[in-house]
């Protein structure tokens, strides 16, 4: 099978290279050597390639800088939106299958304290969260009309860094270097959700490709749930390093853009990833242990 993956030296990207390595032929697109604006090379280098699968590990998602600078809104609007509807035309024109990733952030407007299915209507309290349920109508529009399709929502990202220059480190990578400065970390003990170890997401994004699953929307997390706070005292748990951490509330570090306080995702429709807490010790013992 031919894979063509794009954003592929990213946190996600650099994971999906490493999976479907395995057995596959498989080509990764980077802002090294390829330009994401510039649509019509972009569609002429992936018709070369003639993939069997297209998958869009591309995204901008610094949330403050959406909702505030205006060139910033720009760019995520079109790596969010418009390279989303670009690919899925391209896909259902030449009969690839492509596989998008969304986030949580899609939901998050209504005070709510169960789940979210993948039945449910996205609802953004943010700029960056509009962006992508934009982005994701794009392909769910196409879908209707036979692009094959994986539309992938997940949250909280953690794992090994990419070799891009434009990957950001992780909630639990920052909350070590602060460790080795405080013996004490506010941390905002809000925002439930999921937290999802990229390469379980990479093994189980391939895991719908190989079973042929449905097409469609499906929610791929880690099991279980928590708050920032909680998220850092399970971190340091496991590192056994006495940091206090004192949980607090989020107006204690105000910032531009609005978070869902509830935006955790349920995974209905294939078999669950591991648990949170179990993958951060295999990430921490790899990595740090």
């Amino acid at each position: 099978m031919k894979v063509l993956i794009l954003g592929s030296n990213g946190n996600l990207g650099t994971q999906l290279l490493q999976v479907f390595n395995d057995r596959n032929q498989v080509l990764g697109l980077d802002s090294y050597n390829t330009d994401f604006f510039d649509l019509k090379k972009l569609k002429n280098k992936i018709n070369s390639y003639l993939p069997d699968v297209v998958i869009n590990a591309v995204a901008y998602n610094n949330v403050d800088k959406c909702e505030t600078d205006a060139e910033v809104k720009v760019l995520a609007e079109h790596l969010n939106i418009l390279l989303p509807k670009f690919l899925a035309e391209l896909c259902l024109e030449n009969n690839y299958l492509l596989i998008s990733y969304s986030s949580d952030y899609v939901f998050g407007q209504e005070n709510r304290d169960f789940p979210y299915s993948e039945w449910d209507i996205p609802n953004p309290v943010n700029y960056y969260g509009l962006t992508k349920a934009k982005g994701e109508e794009h392909v769910i529009k196409l879908g209707l009309l036979g692009l094959k399709h994986y539309l992938i929502r997940t949250s909280k990202l953690f794992g090994p860094q990419g070799k891009s220059s434009f990957t950001k480190k992780s909630f639990f990578d920052i909350m070590i270097e602060v460790s080795k400065k405080q013996a004490e970390i506010k941390v905002v003990d809000e925002e439930i959700s999921s937290f999802t170890y990229t390469p379980d997401l990479a093994k189980y994004t391939n895991y719908l490709i190989s079973q042929n699953y449905p097409f469609g929307i499906y929610h791929l997390i880690n099991k279980g749930q928590a708050t920032w706070a909680q998220a850092a005292q399970a971190l340091f748990k496991v590192l056994k390093i006495g940091i206090t951490i004192i949980p607090v509330s989020g107006q204690e570090f105000p910032r531009p853009a609005p978070r869902p306080k509830y935006s955790l995702l349920e995974n209905t429709k294939m078999k669950p990833l591991p648990y949170w807490k179990q993958s951060l010790e295999n990430y921490l013992k790899k990595y740090y242990l």
